[in-house]
């Protein structure tokens, strides 16, 4: 996918805490940096995470699928840039897709990550799936650069 498609950028420095035997980032720590990156995606929308979302809507977003393709490794001390969107909304579910790409010491041609995580809305108490409110639909479609197709 294209730079210029995703809207929601997170920028962070590889921390040695992160580097595992081999010298790179521990495949894991990925997932911290895309979920730092949602984070900055609901604050971007006007609906952070939870209190703009969960209290206002009386729903949560549960993970319910996660896929990453490892491309490169980051190393210690490499600056990243997270990239986020959402690409699809369905009724219930929303899927965001990411790229995370080195920026520094020297910038990487291609990226480093490609994921996609899917998230179902649903009612915290029953764990039932519940329809994506409309104003959450409207704000996405504002904010993204490339309309999520919908379902």
């Amino acid at each position: 996918m294209a730079k210029q498609d995703f809207n929601c950028a997170h920028r962070l420095r590889v921390r040695w805490a992160e580097v595992d035997m081999q010298k790179v980032v521990f495949n894991g720590h990925y997932f911290t940096y895309i979920d730092t990156a949602i984070a900055d995606y609901w604050r971007a929308i006007g609906l952070p995470y939870p209190q703009g979302y969960v209290d206002r809507y009386a729903n949560d977003m549960f993970l319910r699928k996660a896929s990453v393709e490892y491309l490169g490794s980051a190393r210690y001390e490499d600056a990243l840039c997270v990239h986020c969107r959402v690409s699809k909304l369905g009724r219930s579910s929303m899927t965001f897709l990411f790229e995370i790409w080195r920026e520094a010491p020297e910038p990487s041609s291609a990226p480093l990550i490609a994921a996609e995580l899917v998230y179902v809305n649903a009612e915290p108490s029953t764990m039932k799936s519940a329809a994506l409110p409309e104003e959450l639909r409207s704000r996405v479609r504002a904010y993204e650069r490339k309309a999520p197709t919908e379902a």
